[in-house]
């Protein structure tokens, strides 16, 4: 199973990157080749594997769990040379919300050499919006993107590459299809019971959308890009999607009364089962945000993950943004923040070939964990820790995984106290490893820095060897720091009943 914690170099290096989508209607991998900064698509591959359909309650069942897995095999044989760090692959609202989503996740990284992530909603909507602004130019006119998907509906207003709004709500073309049309019999009354309920939904999100306003509606991915497809084929509207074209695609359904009698030019066979239920959606959303007429982009989730690759590798990194946010919303004191963080990188660097912590990713989390340790100062000293890693765990941040998050409060979490106080979240043991020994570095950093005193940077040298540590200072430099040296003899003791020996001289 690959480790989370795998990338090796903030300098571009991959000529093909893919990225992969486990969403709960259909899986999907686009693969790219990157030619000076820019991409270009060289192979889409996609199976109907209706992830959310097995969901039973709350749990995935063994076909539907196969369904995935026999599919991820057949994309495993194109990725399967490609370097760690020029695939990503993500989970969205099925595996969000399926108990036992760790599972599944395990059995796909057996077949996969890369890892797994679940995305929160938010996330996915950011990265919709990513790929819908990549791949359409709209100038400064503000859009509003709407994706359809199995299990959950994304919105986003955005402007040029920023979006301002992000949503996802939890109604989606499968589940609506297992709530009002489970039979596959289409009528006028379980439409309207659909739509219904869709917009119960939208009344959440409503008036912040319409207050803010937009130019343009762009709709993506699966239910949207059929109606725009039959809306094309019959030479309905030279307008894209609208309100009258969306009643000339309801008045199909009805006449057709079953799933599998539906005959629409456009339309594949492979989507008939779901069709109505993401029509009932559409209209909800056509209804509630009062749109004339909706666009359709070839670019979303997908895209927007392919050209994350490229930006975490760049400047245009989310991730650093978020944390940059993050310090000034919480009023963090960043002097000693990046104090901490630099005797953490310095004490990473010596110890990384020892124990094997040679991955961006590790820098990376623990450089965010030392800026951000103190995320929770704010609410309560005695326990900020833990306010700290509740922060972090349940905070929209944009860029990072559900895994990435976690990880990160983790680290938060065992800065100080307890070593072996632990989140309700499972890592894979390499990676749990991973954490426990980050988890000693900022530690010690933390503790190093105690009294606090801006400019005071330790001078130390680190050996590492599977579970010792030992750490060697300056001539005199402990012996006239005697808080420091009382709090090296706490840790070392904390530490003895996690089978690590921490010394010092």
């Amino acid at each position: 199973m690959q480790s989370l914690f795998l990338q090796q170099s903030h300098d571009f290096p991959f000529e093909k990157i893919a990225a992969i989508d486990l969403g709960s209607n259909s899986f999907h991998m686009v693969v790219a080749q990157v030619t000076h900064g820019q991409l270009r698509i060289t192979g889409e591959f996609g199976d109907k594997v209706q992830l959310a359909a097995g969901l039973v309650n709350g749990r995935l069942d063994d076909e539907s769990q196969q369904r995935g897995l026999d599919c991820l095999a057949q994309f495993a044989q194109v990725i399967e040379d490609m370097p760690p760090g020029s695939v990503r692959v993500v989970g969205t609202n099925a595996l969000r919300v399926a108990k036992n989503r760790y599972d599944f996740i395990g059995k796909a990284m057996d077949i996969m050499s890369h890892p797994v992530e679940i995305i929160a909603g938010r996330e996915e909507a950011r990265l919709i919006y990513v790929g819908v602004a990549r791949t359409m130019d709209h100038g400064d006119a503000k859009r509003l993107v709407v994706d359809i998907g199995g299990g959950s509906t994304e919105f986003i207003i955005g402007k040029q590459l920023e979006p301002i709004l992000t949503e996802s709500l939890h109604m989606g073309c499968v589940s609506f299809k297992q709530r009002f049309f489970d039979d596959g019999v289409i009528n006028k009354s379980n439409f309207q019971k659909a739509v219904t309920a869709a917009r119960l939904e939208l009344l959440s999100i409503q008036d912040d959308y319409l207050d803010e306003t937009w130019d343009v509606a762009i709709g993506s991915s699966g239910t949207i890009k059929a109606a725009f497809n039959i809306v094309k084929e019959n030479n309905w509207s030279k307008k894209g999607i609208t309100l009258k074209t969306l009643k000339q695609i309801q008045k199909a359904l009805f006449a057709a009364g079953h799933a599998d009698n539906i005959d629409l030019v456009g339309l594949k066979p492979e989507r008939k089962s779901t069709f109505a239920a993401g029509i009932a959606i559409l209209t909800a959303v056509f209804e509630c945000f009062d749109i004339k007429q909706m666009d359709f982009s070839n670019g979303a989730l997908r895209e927007g993950v392919l050209y994350d690759i490229m930006g975490r590798y760049a400047e245009t990194d989310i991730r650093e943004r978020t944390v940059n946010y993050m310090l000034n919303q919480y009023h963090i004191d960043t002097e000693q923040a990046k104090l901490v963080t630099h005797t953490a990188l310095s004490a990473l660097a010596q110890v990384k070939e020892d124990w094997n912590l040679n991955s961006i990713s590790s820098e990376d989390l623990l450089r965010w964990a030392g800026l951000l340790h103190e995320v929770g100062a704010g609410i309560s000293h005695s326990r900020y820790h833990k306010h700290g890693a509740y922060i972090i765990s349940e905070s929209d941040m944009p860029g990072f995984s559900q895994q990435e998050q976690q990880a990160l409060a983790n680290l938060i979490l065992r800065h100080r106290r307890k070593f072996s106080q632990s989140l309700d979240y499972r890592f894979t043991k390499s990676d749990q490893q991973d954490l426990d020994r980050l988890s000693i570095l900022l530690r010690l950093s933390i503790l190093l820095h105690h009294d606090r005193k801006e400019g005071d940077m330790p001078i130390f040298t680190l050996k590492a060897d599977n579970k010792t540590l030992h750490a060697e200072f300056l001539p005199g430099w402990l012996d006239s720091r005697p808080l420091t040296l009382a709090n090296l003899q706490r840790e070392a003791d904390s530490l003895v009943s996690e089978q690590y020996n921490l010394t010092f001289s």
